[in-house]
């Protein structure tokens, strides 16, 4: 959910993933992130420029799970289903 979250404004490189989600291992972000181009969620694109660029976005299908990622924001920031 975290990669999903990082992308929702738009592209990001593999190194922008690693930054903004922390102690993820390079090879599990790898495989998550191909693991979700398979599912139709992201697309990759190689830029062509020196060095090549690879750049992540969502595909409208992994658009429309930003209502899904809002609710469960919502649903943590008011602490509803907190067990007492």
């Amino acid at each position: 959910m975290s990669i999903l979250y990082v992308s929702h404004e738009g592209a990001v490189r593999f190194n922008e993933f690693l930054h903004a989600l922390g102690s993820i291992p390079p090879a599990t972000l790898a495989q998550r992130l191909a693991d979700l181009e398979e599912a139709g969620v992201f697309e990759r694109a190689v830029i062509d420029s020196r060095p090549p660029r690879v750049e992540y976005r969502l595909t409208q299908r992994g658009r429309q799970l930003r209502s899904l990622m809002n609710a469960v924001a919502r649903f943590a920031e008011t602490g509803a289903g907190a067990v007492k």
